[in-house]
């Protein structure tokens, strides 16, 4: 089986949900990689030397500048012909351009795969984590989006792939690049960072937040996170949401401070190797997920904790 897979970058780098997305598809069969964008020549050679890597195929376009995926869809949908498979993470952009491509094929998308059971049956989360399905998909060819979360990642070094340029299919008019407004983040990015502390509702504004979960979150060097009721009161954008809507993550430490536990928020951290939850109800439901428990009141137990680091 010939698997292409989608690589996903920015500023010149490749992005670590790509690496996790080239192991999973290196159990289906041989890897190709996909460079789609503007002057990718670097992210091209980067992409090359990635574990596992046959052919890095690089279509460098001004129409796929800014990865829209209505001209992206129909490049992958041309490479398919000589490709089995089409791997994307289970990212924001991945997730954007891979019912397209299904679509264009006129197949059935496997989405947010956690294992390969054979090359045409998957493990996949459904109810918001709490059933694992297994599902096999009957379509010759296949599309699959992979939660980089369940796969490790690929050495970014060792590999020599072979660097081929592809024909571009261009612009498609059906939608323009407007302008985008990133946040720049001054701690570890949520999805690779190795430790997070999160904080919920319980910490009452934005203010009280950032005086509590920011002075932690520096101490151990980690990125902080929220969980969707937090976002929604506006105590931090929603760059900073863990849960089922948002990020997915899985780091060394996760730090759950005032999070009562919902399931849309646990979906996005349970698989984290250590949970540690601080929260004044000891029933809340992320002491039933939780490594450690500390029951009390947050306000003083966190600045205390910050103080001791």
């Amino acid at each position: 089986m010939k698997v292409l897979v989608w690589v996903e970058h920015e500023d010149g780098a490749i992005k670590d949900a790509t690496l996790s997305a080239v192991t999973a598809a290196a159990q289906l069969g041989g890897v190709d990689l996909l460079v789609a964008g503007h002057g990718v020549g670097e992210v091209a050679l980067a992409a090359a030397r990635i574990a596992g890597v046959g052919r890095v195929l690089v279509a460098d376009d001004p129409a796929f500048a800014h990865g829209l995926a209505e001209n992206l869809a129909p490049l992958v949908v041309a490479l398919m012909q000589d490709h089995d498979a089409f791997v994307a993470p289970a990212t924001s952009h991945g997730k954007n351009i891979a019912p397209r491509v299904a679509a264009l094929l006129d197949v059935m998308q496997v989405s947010d795969i956690l294992s390969v059971e054979a090359p045409d049956i998957f493990t996949r989360p459904i109810y918001a984590g709490n059933v694992i399905a297994t599902v096999r998909a009957l379509d010759a060819k296949k599309v699959i989006t992979v939660r980089g979360t369940a796969f490790a990642k690929a050495p970014r070094e060792g590999g020599a792939g072979i660097v081929e340029p592809v024909q571009a299919t261009g612009d498609r008019g059906q939608s323009r690049f407007v302008g985008a407004e990133i946040a720049k983040l001054e701690r570890p990015e949520l999805t690779s960072a190795r430790i997070i502390v999160s904080g919920g509702r319980a910490l009452k504004d934005a203010p009280t937040f950032a005086d509590h979960i920011m002075p932690l979150a520096d101490r151990l060097g980690a990125a902080v996170g929220a969980s969707r009721a937090a976002v929604d009161a506006g105590y931090v954008p929603n760059d900073y949401q863990v849960g089922q809507t948002g990020k997915i993550v899985a780091p060394d430490i996760y730090l759950a401070i005032g999070i009562s536990g919902a399931i849309q928020h646990l979906a996005g951290m349970k698989d984290s190797k250590t949970i540690i939850a601080i929260n004044k109800d000891g029933d809340a439901p992320i002491f039933q997920i939780a490594d450690i428990g500390l029951v009390g009141d947050l306000f003083k137990i966190v600045p205390e904790l910050t103080a001791k680091l």
